[in-house]
């Protein structure tokens, strides 16, 4: 599969180097949400993912803008859901 090409992939991407250098960040937050699912598509997600990762990703979205933190926070997963929906059909 080539998930480069994939919506949402620079994202994807940066969430899982991110996580391999122990990074909080919101790739590597948003990594974590879905890392069940990317596993099961065959990504290298690491083992070790951040905890309440819904939670804690709003909390950074807040620190950044507060009056867009909702709706940001739901962008970000509609863009994890398309990649994954996007890898599922391309393999």
């Amino acid at each position: 599969m080539h998930e480069e090409i994939l919506p949402g992939s620079e994202i994807v991407r940066a969430g899982i180097e991110d996580l391999k250098q122990g990074c909080e960040t919101v790739p590597a937050l948003l990594v974590s949400i879905g890392a069940p699912r990317l596993r099961r598509l065959g990504l290298p997600v690491p083992d070790t993912t951040f905890p309440l990762p819904e939670l804690r990703l709003y909390e950074k979205l807040r620190e950044i803008n507060p009056d867009a933190a909702h709706a940001r926070f739901n962008s970000l997963i509609r863009r994890l859901v398309s990649f994954e929906r996007a890898a599922e059909c391309a393999k």
